[in-house]
């Protein structure tokens, strides 16, 4: 591959630098969302991979990127959770001139692009995943995840790739790569992709996954692929996420691991390259306004206003409504926050992402304190309808709902918005099941009590 046409260039997100590289000319865009740890320069000198890459690069123009914290891109503490990576990918797709592209999201990457998809369609016009697994431990309804123990396990072998050299070896080994050649490039590919800490920080964030909520609320085409040979995500699970995306299409890849090296990367390439011309040649990429998409959804109120405002009087109830209104709003806008309503003492606004939506939450109840009020606040993450720049559905009124359990100067949060800020460091504490007016079923509550 030419260095010239494999230039690492870089996008700002935020205060970070985003490596990134542009190779191909086809007549569609697609970002390729990676799994666990990669190197925009040392990927190329994988056995097979490059190959891999100039296939994609003859039918679309594709996206490449490091992950914050690995590879190429600026180091950081902690690993990016997956609302970070999707502001990094927004970043990497407007530094390429990207309006819209198929995503193809691989193994831990699969779950991120499956939440961009769901919470930014206007940018999304097709989505592939493979060897996708929406939740990584084991759960009741989940028997196909990993136990704590073995979960453990797997991290601490994966770590001695740090280790001597003939260690690294019976490491890499192990995880199927075959000839000298393959793991000696690999090796380099781990030690130059991530320190042990960021490998180790990695690991905790993944071990906490769960976007099973979220699979229903993607609504562009889709793709599953999944090797039957897997011995890290068997494949009942690929099957059962394509059966719970909207209209998706599922291929089991025979003979083919979780690694897919040597030849499974041709039929990897073919399912792509017919999936995606597809919905190309279909009109797919046409944009339009979206008519629903994921949103995370804030409703916070004045505790006891009725009474505040008697004690009051109408004049000092008003000035003190246009303090609250105004700190609601600044924190709002510092958290990218949208304001849909504000009705007398409470407000409606919807955020891209949960955790900004909890920290906004946190930093309106400590700032009205000062005002001598208190408020409480609930957030619900979901669904929800878009029309003339509102949203409305199912998942504003379960939010409304959430918010009127909390307690003054709580911040309440439905069990979907809890599992999606997986290795964000916000904690919380269990607040049990409860029925929400109107909402069917029992929902479980969680309240918020500080990040670490």
């Amino acid at each position: 591959m030419d260095s010239v046409e494999a230039e690492t260039r870089y996008a700002l997100s935020g205060d970070v630098h985003i490596a990134y590289q542009v190779t191909g000319e086809g007549p569609f865009d697609l970002v390729f969302v990676p799994g666990f740890v990669t190197h925009m320069e040392l990927q190329w000198k994988m056995p097979g991979f490059g190959e891999f890459l100039n296939l994609l690069g003859r039918f679309a123009r594709l996206i490449r990127f490091d992950k914050r914290g690995t590879g190429m891109s600026d180091p950081v503490s902690g690993a990016p959770t997956l609302e970070t990576r999707m502001d990094d990918v927004r970043a990497v797709m407007d530094a390429a001139g990207s309006r819209r592209a198929a995503f193809y999201g691989l193994s831990e990457g699969a779950a991120m692009a499956i939440l961009f998809a769901a919470t930014y369609p206007e940018r999304v016009a097709a989505l592939a995943v493979r060897s996708c697994s929406p939740r990584t431990l084991s759960a009741p309804d989940f028997p196909w995840g990993r136990s704590p123990e073995r979960y453990r396990q797997e991290m601490e072998q994966a770590l001695r790739v740090y280790s001597d050299r003939e260690e690294a070896r019976r490491v890499v080994r192990g995880l199927g790569m075959q000839t000298d050649e393959e793991v000696e490039a690999y090796i380099e590919l781990l030690r130059y992709g991530a320190s042990p800490g960021m490998l180790d920080a990695l690991y905790a964030m993944n071990r906490e996954i769960d976007i099973r909520s979220v699979l229903p609320a993607v609504r562009v085409p889709t793709l599953v692929m999944h090797g039957a040979d897997d011995q890290i995500v068997p494949v009942e699970v690929g099957r059962q996420t394509a059966e719970r995306l909207h209209a998706a299409r599922f291929v089991e890849l025979p003979g083919v691991g979780h690694l897919a090296l040597g030849d499974a990367q041709s039929q990897i390439t073919d399912e792509l390259q017919g999936f995606l011309t597809e919905v190309w040649q279909s009109g797919g990429w046409d944009e339009s306004e979206p008519e629903r998409m994921l949103a995370t959804v804030l409703f916070s109120d004045i505790v006891d206003s009725t009474s505040r405002a008697i004690e009051l009087g109408d004049r000092q109830w008003r000035e003190l409504l246009e303090r609250h209104h105004a700190l609601v709003r600044r924190e709002l806008l510092r958290h990218r926050g949208r304001e849909i309503d504000s009705v007398g003492d409470g407000f409606f606004a919807s955020f891209d992402g949960p955790a900004r939506a909890i920290r906004c939450a946190a930093a309106i109840v400590d700032a009205v304190k000062g005002l001598g009020i208190q408020v409480r606040a609930g957030l619900h993450t979901g669904e929800c309808e878009i029309a003339d720049g509102k949203v409305a559905g199912i998942a504003v009124h379960t939010g409304a709902r959430v918010a009127a359990q909390a307690a003054p100067d709580e911040v309440l949060v439905s069990s979907t918005v809890r599992d999606l800020v997986a290795g964000s460091g916000l904690r919380f504490s269990d607040r049990g099941t409860h029925p929400l007016k109107g909402i069917p079923g029992e929902w479980r509550l969680f309240a918020y009590e500080g990040s670490s």
